[in-house]
């Protein structure tokens, strides 16, 4: 991919933070929470980044690792299929939740519980 595509893609891609997990992030890292935000934002040029956790209809769970902590964010996988096939003008990427290892499952179990209530068809 040339540089003019790789900008382009830049532009499609959305990640939004929720302010609750924005907060959490800051108190936590203080001045290591730009390299966390960093480390989010290179989500932009490379979607494969995370490790893929799970799937809740047509919406992935992945998370990204900094130092002990996980991040979990979601991906509307048929959004994501369509970036790869027909180069979609946007894709949203939302970062819910961050844990330690020691309540990992717990947080992954308790995402999964909440997008399985969700009607995405209404969405």
């Amino acid at each position: 991919m040339d540089q003019a595509q790789n900008k382009s893609t830049e532009k499609m891609i959305k990640i939004i933070i929720l302010n609750s997990l924005r907060n959490e992030i800051f108190k936590k890292f203080k001045k290591d929470s730009l390299k966390v935000y960093s480390l989010i934002e290179e989500l932009k040029t490379n979607l494969n980044k995370g490790k893929v956790l799970g799937h809740v209809g047509h919406i992935s769970i992945r998370e990204l690792k900094y130092k002990s902590f996980r991040f979990y964010f979601v991906l509307d996988g048929n959004r994501l299929n369509l970036f790869n096939q027909e180069k979609i003008k946007e894709m949203l990427i939302k970062f819910i939740a961050m844990s330690k290892k020691n309540n990992q499952q717990k947080t992954i179990d308790e995402i999964k519980n909440i997008l399985s209530r969700i009607d995405f068809e209404e969405i």
